[in-house]
């Protein structure tokens, strides 16, 4: 599918072009999106990939992916009946969605990369999305979070009296949208036009490990084996651990809870409600904590710190220069629609039948834009908020909107990119459908709630 979308979106730039006299403004967006796409976000990742993919190594070699990954095994296996319970992936995955919860977004892109490189290790047919892949991306385009804080910012920017009014909105909305691209996943892999015929699976029932792989395939899907020299944690370790962990619980209770602490009470702490202070309180805390936490624990395990980082940090460099030709290629033909006008087209058309069905039309740009550009739907919705005013209803709805849904294309073209897979059957449909329920959501529950 993914093939045509593409293939729409050049054609259709080119002709929309030809016909508004744009054909010079399309020509231009295309090179400038191909640096854009290479200069400003492949490598910029090469530094965040490395560090925490060299953590994830260290995560992995301590043991601790794999206790994460036993913990939440009822809901894992029942998300990926297809993976291991006791794969590697299953923690990386778990990794990913909870750095997306509580919006450590530098953070979850590496975790997610790393996931789908371990989810490869699986994959019978290289250059094929797995279903696995598919239900992870419908788990990521959903845009699972707690806290919309970019929305948040925005509207405190622009003088909202309250601006995390939209956390209890956007909680609601993300979560039927995660439902729905789950959901969806689900369902559509059981259609006939996606269904993939049973093949030789990469892993032993019995054991975890992976069959061999042909050389030469353009994907090293060898899994990382935990250490097997592991030692115990001795009694002092314990206790090193335990004061490690509490001397945390002092720093969130700190930002949370100052005042139990007798410290004075920062201004921003009281403008938000209590659930607002606990999650972010956590989300500053959760990078240090992971930071630390994981180098300590591997070296109380007799792990080598430093090496190990090293031979996991290696990966961000392959990964970011693995993902360009796809980011490439989705990023220039968006920007070449855009350019040509073609939103702007297709917000025209749309906008008496959503006038018509109750759709608020202001919210229509903001709409299309999200599965496409992140910068770009920021953008428009920090026009919204101007023009609309901070704390009105269609403000309200489209940071909401913001906060529930996540821009699917982009997030298609870098997961599948890193582990080089082309054919992506569903993916686009489970996240598209989770967009639109986002969307649909957001604005039902938006007018529930405000009016």
């Amino acid at each position: 599918m993914l093939n045509y979308i593409w293939l729409g979106l050049m054609v259709l730039a080119v002709l929309i072009g030809g016909f508004t006299d744009n054909l010079k403004t399309v020509a231009d967006k295309s090179f400038e999106m191909a640096e854009f796409a290479v200069m400003k976000t492949a490598l910029p990742l090469v530094g965040i990939m490395a560090l925490w993919l060299g953590m994830m190594r260290l995560a992995e070699r301590a043991g601790l992916v794999a206790l994460l990954a036993r913990i939440l095994r009822p809901l894992m296996t029942r998300l990926f009946p297809d993976v291991p319970p006791d794969h590697p992936a299953m923690g990386s995955m778990l990794l990913n969605i909870a750095a997306g919860i509580l919006g450590l977004g530098n953070a979850g892109t590496p975790l997610g990369l790393r996931a789908m490189k371990d989810l490869e290790t699986l994959n019978p047919y290289p250059g094929t999305a797995t279903n696995a892949m598919c239900t992870f991306l419908a788990i990521n385009t959903s845009s699972i979070q707690l806290i919309p804080a970019t929305a948040i910012a925005i509207l405190a920017a622009n003088g909202s009296n309250n601006p995390t009014a939209i956390v209890g909105t956007s909680i609601m909305a993300t979560t039927c949208a995660a439902i729905a691209g789950v959901g969806s996943a689900k369902l559509l892999q059981h259609l006939p036009m996606f269904y993939l015929k049973p093949a030789v699976p990469l892993w032993n029932p019995v054991s975890t490990e992976p069959r061999a792989i042909p050389k030469g395939d353009p994907v090293d899907r060898e899994p990382i084996k935990e250490a097997t020299t592991l030692q115990p944690l001795a009694w002092w370790g314990l206790l090193l651990m335990a004061a490690f962990v509490l001397l945390f619980v002092y720093f969130f209770l700190r930002l949370a809870f100052p005042d139990w602490l007798g410290l004075p009470i920062p201004a921003e702490a009281t403008r938000g409600p209590l659930f607002v202070r606990i999650v972010d309180a956590i989300s500053k805390l959760s990078i240090p904590f992971l930071l630390s936490a994981f180098p300590l624990y591997a070296t109380l395990r007799r792990v080598k710190v430093y090496e190990e980082f090293v031979d996991g940090a290696k990966e961000g460099f392959e990964v970011a220069i693995r993902i360009i030709p796809y980011l490439v290629a989705i990023l220039v033909a968006i920007g070449m629609f855009r350019a040509a006008g073609g939103l702007d087209l297709i917000a025209s058309l749309l906008h008496p039948i959503m006038a018509a069905v109750g759709f608020p039309p202001d919210l229509l740009p903001l709409v299309l834009m999200r599965p496409l550009s992140g910068s770009g739907t920021l953008g428009i919705f920090s026009e919204l908020v101007k023009h609309s005013g901070p704390d009105s209803l269609v403000a309200r709805m489209g940071g909401t909107i913001y906060g529930s849904t996540e821009t699917t294309f982009y997030v298609l073209a870098v997961y599948f990119g890193s582990v080089a897979v082309k054919r992506t059957r569903y993916a686009v449909l489970a996240g598209l459908t989770a967009d639109f329920v986002g969307v649909v959501a957001s604005i039902a529950i938006c007018r529930l709630v405000f009016g």
